[in-house]
């Protein structure tokens, strides 16, 4: 895959360059958020290595960009700052994973595989429940032929739900699906099925993210069409 690095620690950016060549990618790397930007765009790559704070243009600039363009290159995003609002802003402009400094050469590995093979399995798989359609390459959602954006982690909210029509999942399946390992306040996940709520169903007057009392969340289609 080719890979491209924004770092402008010169050391840092070399010693992943290496890391990222012995597993047999196509790296470059810029060292500042202007050219950074303009190589993600002009450049076929897979994979986008960033740091958060970068000369020029800062990494949530670049990521705001990037998605404003429909770009779905995989972004992991590197950063010193850890604290969980830092995490939160930096995945709901778009990036795919989120790597607090400083970290292990064989974690950061581990995590760019990661996600490689979870955009491989999503590449060309289009999810549909009733008139909500989700096209996991591109990470499209429309209902009823109208577009809905959605922040990254409501994306991925959706997906899980959809991609497991009828099945109930537990808030605790839906943090560890969505969140993973990052450290998130208790009641993340029905926040962000509220928020998702007022742009999936408040529009329509067939609801199709349900709550299960006790249970968790589930996306289905109408008893009606199920039993048609």
């Amino acid at each position: 895959m080719r890979v491209l690095i924004i770092e402008d620690e010169a050391a840092l950016a070399k010693g992943l360059k290496r890391g990222l060549e012995q597993a047999h990618h196509d790296v470059e790397i810029a060292t500042d958020g202007v050219s950074g930007l303009q190589r993600a765009l002009n450049g076929d790559f897979g994979l986008l290595v960033m740091d958060l704070m970068l000369p020029g243009i800062d990494g949530l600039r670049i990521c705001e960009e990037l998605r404003a363009r429909r770009r779905t290159v995989l972004i992991l995003m590197l950063t010193a700052r850890g604290s969980i609002g830092d995490r939160i802003k930096g995945l709901e402009t778009g990036a795919d994973d989120y790597l607090p400094k400083p970290f292990d050469i064989g974690e950061f590995l581990a995590r760019v595989h990661a996600l490689i093979r979870r955009e491989r399995v999503n590449r060309t798989r289009t999810i549909r429940v009733a008139d909500l359609e989700i096209d996991t390459r591109t990470r499209r959602v429309s209902r009823a032929g109208r577009e809905i954006h959605l922040t990254y982690k409501e994306y991925l909210l959706l997906e899980a739900l959809a991609a497991q029509e009828g099945v109930i999942l537990s808030r605790d399946t839906i943090q560890e699906r969505v969140w993973q390992d990052e450290e998130s306040y208790s009641n993340v996940v029905d926040v962000c099925v509220g928020q998702l709520r007022k742009k999936v169903d408040a529009a329509f007057d067939v609801k199709l993210i349900q709550t299960v009392r006790g249970f968790g969340y589930r996306v289905s289609r109408p008893m009606e069409e199920l039993a048609s």
